[in-house]
């Protein structure tokens, strides 16, 4: 039997490539054959993540994926005449509870959550039509999180700035159901669509509080937080064909916490 995970001849593109979490997304595809195109807003930053990994083929994606005439100009430079894998990883915002809430806060994160994936389907869509017609079962997968299914515990916070705040748990659901609702549209042309939401998997370069990490870790069943090592046979397995017959599904990567 062949390599059922190998990616090899794949082509993926992953926003938010130079975040905490995208990296090791970038370097999970990259790893297992996939040329894959790194996007994010500072070019200096995706450089270095390219030259981080010299032996794998990492191309720059350098715009704000939100932007749709970015994307465009992109497109119109685009080297391929299919795209197999899109990972939406993208996201920007700021702590907060319902009272220290700006309306912009909730405009910003859905525009990263909801609007940057519709824009990438719906520009990228004849490109992953094309991969779907020579049988490679196209993926989309998008990074949700498990604040898209149910609400952070507050009392763990020391203040209300540092919450994990509204506007993000409900911009991850909106981004759980958009998933759903294209995995029922596109399913017909072979392209699938899927979420990962992952549970504490907190930046060591942002959270360093050992205490926080213990209270984290206290409503964990198997006792840890996440290692960006755990995110990597979830990305794979939704990337490759071993999963051509999946589509419209949220894996939970969270140890148990939501259980």
């Amino acid at each position: 039997m062949n390599n059922i995970f190998s990616l090899k001849n794949k082509v993926a593109f992953v926003t938010g490539a130079y975040g905490y979490l995208g990296e090791i997304f970038v370097y999970a595809l990259a790893r297992c054959g996939a040329i894959v195109y790194a996007n994010g807003r500072d070019k200096f930053k995706i450089q270095e993540l390219i030259k981080s990994y010299p032996d794998f083929d990492i191309r720059p994606a350098v715009f704000d994926v939100t932007d749709e005439d970015a994307l465009k100009n992109f497109i119109e430079n685009y080297n391929f005449n299919k795209l197999d894998i899109i990972v939406n990883n993208a996201y920007s915002g700021r702590g907060g509870q319902i009272k220290t809430s700006l309306i912009s806060d909730y405009i910003n994160s859905m525009s990263y959550s909801v609007h940057a994936p519709q824009i990438l389907t719906k520009n990228f869509l004849p490109f992953l039509e094309e991969s779907a017609k020579i049988g490679a079962y196209p993926s989309v997968i998008n990074i949700a999180s498990m604040y898209g299914l149910i609400i952070p515990d507050l009392s763990i916070y020391d203040d209300e700035e540092n919450s994990n705040p509204p506007f993000y748990g409900s911009s991850k659901a909106a981004m759980i159901h958009w998933s759903k609702y294209a995995s029922v549209e596109f399913g017909s042309k072979g392209i699938r669509f899927n979420t990962i939401s992952p549970g504490p998997f907190p930046d060591p370069s942002k959270v360093s509080d050992n205490v926080f990490i213990s209270k984290l870790k206290q409503k964990v069943p198997m006792g840890r937080i996440g290692e960006l090592e755990d995110l990597i046979g979830p990305i794979i397995f939704l990337a490759s064909e071993s999963s051509k017959y999946i589509t419209g599904e949220n894996i939970i990567v969270d140890g148990g916490w939501t259980v």
